[in-house]
């Protein structure tokens, strides 16, 4: 009997001295404090990483008490990335609360080479805007691919006017000073990054790139650029993609002004948003190289040519 109550007594101490730890993690951590600090959530970060910041930043009294209460709400997987206001006078639960809804601002990561529609379903995964809202007013080449954080009360020209003064911002002076120096325009650059953007992947590739492309188009040439047929002929609905992967005979005679195999210079508009390494490449092109050939093998290593015999013997060698 006497070793039954010890273990009572001493379950009853541990169940004590557990609810008082948790009623005091639970609680404020300065309750007199109303001032407000921001806290970010990244894009999938986990409620153990969430908690232990929360902890550091000294918003919550104790980081597994804040973990339980979590897992006790079953909101774990309702935490959402974005940007907080919490206050130090907010007890555990209502800052548990306050990271399931109401962010001040999301995080949007938009990468290169996306055209704009691409954009659009990128931007409503995370935004309440019209995608087709979005795509009538976006400007093709000035989204400026970029992370982002922006308050879940923008409209489409908030987010695009964002973008547009990022892509203004990036495209430095230099840049443009020697875009001139090289006799392009502004729209001549953005066009040829764009192009650049979807056939080379390394900084280097697409300097040499930029300039064959601007070499043949100031020759007249053919671009012949399978990137501007896929921008032509858009979405395919049986792959649901926006970039067709194999390009047929009758792809390659479609009827458009994208169409670089029938029409010789650069195509009307870009046919993509390009990053910063595609714009460099292409306001730094001078057309100056020995090559007028290329093409990526399947592991993307560019091979280069300076004349149709050597371009075919590439294609040979590494596409067939």
């Amino acid at each position: 009997m006497k070793k039954s109550a010890v273990f009572v007594a001493l379950v009853l101490f541990l169940l004590l001295g557990g609810y008082l730890v948790y009623q005091e993690g639970a609680m404020p951590v300065e309750r007199k404090n109303a001032g407000v600090q921001m806290f970010v959530i990244k894009k999938g970060e986990g409620l153990s990483s969430i908690a232990k910041r929360l902890s550091a930043e000294g918003l919550i009294r104790n980081r597994l008490v804040f973990y339980f209460i979590v897992k006790k709400m079953g909101i774990e997987k309702q935490l959402q990335a974005g940007d907080y206001r919490l206050s130090k006078a907010m007890p555990a639960q209502d800052i548990a609360k306050a990271l399931t809804h109401g962010t001040v601002d999301n995080w949007v990561t938009v990468i290169e080479g996306l055209r704009k529609e691409e954009v659009a379903q990128t931007l409503s995964e995370s935004f309440p805007i019209s995608e087709i809202e979005f795509v009538e007013r976006a400007k093709e080449g000035y989204l400026f691919p970029d992370t982002y954080l922006l308050p879940t009360t923008s409209t489409v020209d908030d987010i695009i006017a964002v973008m547009h003064a990022n892509f203004d911002r990036k495209y430095k002076p230099e840049l443009r000073a020697a875009a001139k120096l090289n006799g392009l325009t502004e729209r001549e650059v953005v066009i040829l990054a764009s192009l650049v953007e979807k056939e080379a992947r390394t900084p280097e590739d697409r300097k040499e790139v930029a300039n064959i492309i601007l070499k043949r188009e100031r020759a007249d040439w053919a671009l012949q650029l399978d990137a501007t047929v896929q921008y032509a002929i858009g979405f395919q609905r049986n792959e649901r993609i926006w970039w067709k992967k194999e390009l047929s005979i009758d792809d390659l005679a479609v009827d458009s002004s994208y169409n670089t195999y029938k029409h010789p210079g650069f195509p009307p508009a870009p046919i993509c948003n390009p990053g910063l390494d595609s714009l460099t490449a292409a306001a730094l092109a001078t057309g100056e190289t020995k090559y007028w050939y290329y093409i990526s093998d399947k592991k993307g290593t560019m091979h280069y040519a300076v004349t149709l015999e050597e371009h075919n013997a590439n294609i040979a060698a590494f596409l067939k």
